[in-house]
């Protein structure tokens, strides 16, 4: 017996529907989105024209960039247990099960049900039915894109928190290095106050002994006695402010710091390598992970739109069920009959109070912020790398010029000193060349320590530190 022509084209039309659904749901409602053009100057102040043929800061793992063993095991323990770090890494295994949602979306579910039911027959009998298969409940063909969208606004969330863990790592690594740098150079003017305090006591002991013996007037005393407190008092605030530095490293390793640390080296020799390429400010689009981290928050908010966009048109779901259904549950898996239903729905807007309208209105205007946080994440980068050069091009002559002073004021408190034994000059001079002396040393010590805390801000803010040696798990996710 031939089927009749409707039933047979039935399979067609429903194949053909499917069809149209598929190819409609391949597109979205997401407006193309358009950079903004580069907020900041084409290059650097004072940066001359012409390119360097050393490698950009980006390109420099970590280890290559810093010279010191006992450096380079702090940061290697800072990267396994920072909970920064960790917090960064969690965050973009919750953007990615988000991102799994959203893509689950976009299919049916597809489930297994036993169905009962019990209504009265025509004849005043109860008629039991009973089913049992596979069903789909209130699957929404995506049509218009609206779950799309929220899938590639997903995926760009994702992509932005895995830049953000980049940038994270960069901040600790150069953080861990700029607390190591503060200690030592806490050292250095521990060392400095130490041999200073030495230089006053053994000075009291002789201004006593000429101040006995009549040589000495009772002002010399007492200004012998002062310098030698505020020696002390510069040894108390230093020894004070190594503490809180060291405590400040500790809270960046995220544990004690361990006894088997290799031994530290002196400040000179902590880097190495003193100069890296700036590049032009367009390189930090590519090279810092923060930007592309506002970038794709962007475009997120670009995608949301869409999804704004699509809420406008008709919703189409989709419950359906196949299986297997009788009269008698003993029955039901025995001689059950084949039965299914298809039941789609379209709900169309008409009235919402403006609510369609005002979340579209939201998106747009979250986009807008998105651009302007990107416009201004990108002057803040070329702001801190005009900063950081400028130091690189200004430190190390105040360097240079501060150990000149130093050395000078070394000579003049000998001489000073000596006039003053043979009763040329007064004890004011030697006390003036004492404290001149003092400070120009200590300073030589911070603007030591501040060149190469320079080096390392020009690393971090040219992108340098999240990048590893091929082969190398050291900034693998922590534990």
């Amino acid at each position: 017996m031939r089927r009749p022509l409707s039933t047979r084209r039935a399979p067609r039309r429903l194949a053909a529907l499917a069809a149209a659904a598929l190819l409609a749901g391949c597109g979205t409602m997401i407006p193309l989105l358009e950079k903004p053009p580069l907020p900041v100057a084409e290059r650097y102040p004072g940066q001359p024209a012409g390119g360097s043929v050393a490698p950009a800061a980006a390109d420099v793992p970590w280890q290559d960039f810093f010279a010191d063993a006992r450096l380079k095991r702090l940061i290697a323990l800072a990267l396994e247990s920072n909970r920064d770090l960790r917090v960064a890494a969690l965050a973009i295994e919750q953007a990615r099960a988000q991102l799994q949602l959203r893509r689950a979306d976009e299919l049916p579910t597809v489930g297994a049900g036993v169905n009962a039911s019990r209504a009265p027959g025509s004849n005043g009998s109860i008629v039991s039915t009973y089913s049992a298969g596979v069903q789909i409940s209130a699957w929404e063909i995506d049509f218009f894109g609206r779950i799309r969208s929220l899938s590639e606004a997903a995926r760009a969330q994702l992509l932005a928190t895995e830049e953000a863990r980049k940038a994270v790592q960069i901040g600790l690594v150069a953080g861990v290095a700029q607390a190591h740098l503060a200690l030592q150079a806490d050292e250095a003017q521990l060392e400095i106050t130490r041999q200073t305090l030495e230089t006053r006591q053994e000075s009291l002991r002789l201004t006593r002994l000429r101040f006995d013996n009549g040589a000495a007037s009772e002002l010399d005393l007492r200004q012998a006695e002062s310098l030698l407190e505020g020696a002390r008092v510069t040894l108390a605030q230093t020894t004070r402010q190594r503490a809180l530095d060291e405590n400040a490293l500790v809270l960046l390793l995220g544990r004690p710091l361990p006894a088997d640390l290799p031994p530290a080296v002196p400040l000179g020799t902590a880097l190495a390598l003193a100069d890296l390429p700036a590049g032009l400010p367009s390189d930090l689009l590519t090279r810092r992970p923060d930007l592309r981290q506002a970038e794709q928050q962007m475009v997120a908010a670009n995608a949301n739109i869409g999804a704004a966009r699509a809420a406008f048109f008709p919703r189409i779901s989709l419950t359906a069920s196949a299986g297997i259904a009788s009269n008698q549950l003993s029955g039901l898996f025995d001689n059950g009959q084949f039965a299914w239903t298809l039941a789609p729905s379209l709900l169309a807007p008409i009235f919402d109070a403006g609510r369609n309208r005002a979340n579209l209105e939201a998106a747009t205007l979250a986009r807008s912020v998105a651009t302007a946080q990107y416009e201004k994440a990108i002057q803040t980068a070329f702001r801190e790398v005009a900063d950081a050069l400028a130091g690189r091009a200004t430190l190390g002559e105040q360097l240079r010029a501060q150990a000149a002073q130093a050395t000078a004021l070394e000579a003049t408190y000998r001489l000073a000193d000596l006039r003053y034994r043979n009763g040329v000059a007064s004890y004011l001079d030697v006390l003036d060349a004492q404290r001149s002396l003092f400070a120009a040393q200590l300073a030589v010590a911070q603007t030591q320590a501040a060149q190469l805390q320079n080096q390392v801000l020009l690393y971090k803010v040219l992108g340098g530190g999240w990048t590893e040696p091929a082969g190398s798990s050291t900034a693998a996710a922590p534990r």
